[in-house]
């Protein structure tokens, strides 16, 4: 691919020579001849240029390059540029062409064109999997579940019966969407609900019975789902993932949960049951949210935050429990100022008590 085409394809411009053949995009310091593209978009990758052995590079707009390379292409936002140069330079996934021997799709399962079904895949009775969908070695596709157009299953997924996925949707592997929500309840008000209403525990769980998850799991278009994270069905309805939306390893999505749209959920974020989270919210890694909060749309949510109520829209929220950034900033500031405070004490006890020779 010519560099040229390369910038093209990137909406960015090109300097010097636009003809020259790229092969791969490579770390500067790793480039071995011609055909490789430095990638020294982060200032600090600038510096390598110099002894690279590429003779073109992609760099941030306003980037002073070293003399020697023969081509430059200058993007204007890094990181969404390196975005459009790894769908450039992509290596897809090795997927078999047709259906592997060793498979098992049910008869009455209605698979769409071109769709690759790998060693070991279970495709159950009434599943729908659309056009051009991979699903890679070891994927469970339970009964009556349905995959859009063009979705990419790797190795281990497991689709719970009545699942509903968009299309183009990435789910990583070990991922478990439609799993038995955990609800469980007790013949009389319990440990949990006595603490709860009086601040004590008034009760002991002596049976615990299982509520079970008659509902299902509904998943838009574009939505990707991270390695190891589970989404539980809902219990009478659906459990609702809005369209490209983004879900992290490890995180786990409670019954009866709605996601709003284009929502980043990071790296072992926990959702109990029934929250409402709005459209665009970010929460990154840890957060907890408790069972019936509202998140409204645009909200970040710091690491490691605990919310426990409703979050207005627009907000920035931090700390346990989580509140507004401004006042947990000033609340971290007044505990810093605790040890200060406290010799102030001790020293103004110490004037005023008698005897102290003060």
């Amino acid at each position: 691919m010519k560099l040229s085409e390369i910038a093209a394809a990137l909406d960015a411009r090109c300097e010097g020579d636009g003809t020259i053949e790229i092969h791969r995009a490579v770390h500067p310091a790793e480039a071995e001849g011609d055909g490789d593209l430095a990638l020294a978009m982060d200032k600090d990758l600038v510096g390598l240029l110099a002894g690279t052995r590429a003779r073109a590079a992609v760099v941030a707009e306003g980037a002073e390059v070293p003399e020697g390379l023969a081509g430059v292409i200058r993007v204007k936002r890094p990181r969404y540029a390196m975005a459009g140069l790894l769908d450039v330079f992509e290596r897809p996934v090795h997927a078999e062409a047709g259906i592997h021997p060793s498979a098992f799709v049910a008869p009455d399962a209605e698979l769409g064109e071109g769709v690759s079904v790998g060693a070991f895949v279970y495709v159950g009775p009434r599943a729908a999997v659309g056009a051009g969908t991979i699903l890679m070695p070891h994927v469970t596709v339970g009964a009556g579940a349905r995959i859009g157009r063009d979705g990419l299953l790797h190795p281990g997924v497991r689709i719970g019966e009545r699942v509903e996925l968009g299309e183009r949707c990435i789910i990583q592997p070990n991922a478990a969407v439609g799993n038995d929500g955990f609800s469980f309840v007790t013949p009389e008000p319990g440990s949990v609900e006595t603490a709860k209403a009086t601040g004590k525990v008034g009760a002991t769980n002596v049976l615990i019975r299982r509520v079970n998850s008659i509902g299902t799991v509904i998943v838009g278009d574009d939505v990707e789902i991270g390695a190891g994270a589970c989404i539980d069905r809902g219990t009478v309805t659906a459990t609702r993932i809005g369209s490209g939306t983004k879900i992290d390893n490890l995180v786990q999505i409670g019954h009866n949960v709605q996601v709003g749209t284009n929502c980043m959920l990071c790296g072992q974020v926990g959702i109990a049951g029934s929250v409402v989270v709005g459209d665009r919210v970010v929460m990154a890694g840890k957060v907890g949210i408790a069972d019936h909060v509202t998140i409204g749309s645009d909200v970040v949510i710091a690491a490691y935050s605990g919310v426990g109520t409703d979050i207005p829209a627009k907000s920035v929220y931090m700390g346990i429990p989580a509140m507004p950034r401004s006042q947990a900033f000033s609340q971290y500031k007044s505990l810093a100022r605790l040890k200060r405070l406290f010799a102030d004490v001790a020293d103004l006890k110490a004037r005023l008590t008698p005897g102290t020779g003060a």
